[in-house]
């Protein structure tokens, strides 16, 4: 018999944090259930071996579907009844956004909305952990972004989408009953980082002595928080029973520049990068500062990690893996 409160479902659950989240329920004797459709947004392979090590415990089941598809989300909620729903599945990427917003629109929206129905329709219904992003709050000045302001001006279809998210999540708490933590997390960076991003980026392309590309002028500044900071915002978010509907941020609250991030990467690597200067992109905002202070009200979350602790350890498991590759 699973013991109350520890039947959890994770969508999205073989990613980036979804993969780390699941490394911190499975010692404490959660049983996990993940959705993942293993999409070719990035390798499936990088997807495939974060679960490994996963599906050799006893708590853990993963179901390869679409939530999208209503039958993938039932065939995910048969292995319930669940206390917690986790729910981190998305097309991820403001730039990419840009090229296909129709699917981000589909997946992240509609994908949501599957979720959410079907949590409702749970005998008993679950706690119901949203993850939504910190590009709902589009561009603001370098003062903290507050889960008070407004995010109705998104600068991506992604924004917009997970901004929706946020909308259908509020509507099935006041139409169902359905409790629900949307979590905002920003810049989320460390090993298992989806190799499209910035940090993972460049530390490939400077290891290999390649230029990186550089958008504006290094001034624009990113809220850069360590997936295990995150994580255990998540993992204290589960946890929260005392409301009906919150919106939390998740970051470190020191935003650092482009200019400074990339020199904690030269510290990490012991190379020195070379740089091209290109035009600020459409879609990007020049700034992102969390306000973690409803966070630590709520939740006791207080990030531990420094940007150059992170991006060390970032480095390391990235050479880590090019040697697992490598062997024969």
């Amino acid at each position: 018999m699973i013991e109350q409160g520890k039947n959890v479902l994770i969508t999205g659950g073989a990613g980036f944090i979804g993969s780390h989240l699941v490394d911190r329920l499975l010692p404490e004797d959660y049983h996990v259930t993940v959705i993942d459709n293993f999409n070719d947004f990035y390798s499936p392979a990088q997807k495939r071996a974060n679960v490994r090590n996963h599906q050799n415990h006893p708590n853990y089941t993963l179901i390869e579907g679409d939530i999208r598809n209503p039958e993938d989300v039932q065939r995910a909620f048969s292995q319930g009844p669940f206390d917690i729903v986790v729910h981190l599945a998305a097309m991820a990427g403001v730039r990419p956004s840009l090229d296909n917003p129709s699917l981000y629109m589909d997946v992240n929206v509609l994908g949501t909305q599957r979720m959410l129905d079907a949590a409702v329709q749970q005998a008993v219904k679950p706690f119901f952990l949203l993850c939504s992003s910190s590009s709902v709050y589009g561009e603001r000045s370098r003062e903290e972004f507050v889960e008070t302001d407004p995010v109705d001006r998104p600068l991506s279809p992604y924004a917009a989408s997970k901004i929706a998210t946020e909308a259908a999540a509020f509507a099935a708490h006041r139409t169902c009953g359905l409790s629900v933590l949307c979590v905002r997390p920003f810049t989320v960076y460390g090993p298992r980082q989806r190799p499209d991003l910035a940090i993972h980026k460049f530390c490939h392309l400077m290891e290999k002595g390649e230029p990186i590309e550089l958008y504006g002028d290094g001034t624009s500044r990113r809220d850069y928080t360590f997936v295990a900071d995150i994580v255990d915002g998540f993992y204290r978010g589960m946890h929260f029973r005392a409301s009906q509907f919150e919106v939390v941020n998740l970051g470190r609250s020191q935003p650092v520049s482009l200019t400074e991030m990339v020199e904690s990467l030269e510290r990490a690597l012991g190379k020195k990068a070379r740089i091209v200067s290109l035009p600020f992109q459409i879609g990007d905002v020049p700034n992102t500062y969390a306000s973690i202070d409803k966070a630590r009200r709520l939740l006791g979350y207080e990030p531990q990690t420094s940007l150059d602790d992170g991006i060390a350890q970032f480095v390391s498991w990235y050479r880590q893996s090019k040697l697992a590759v490598a062997k024969p």
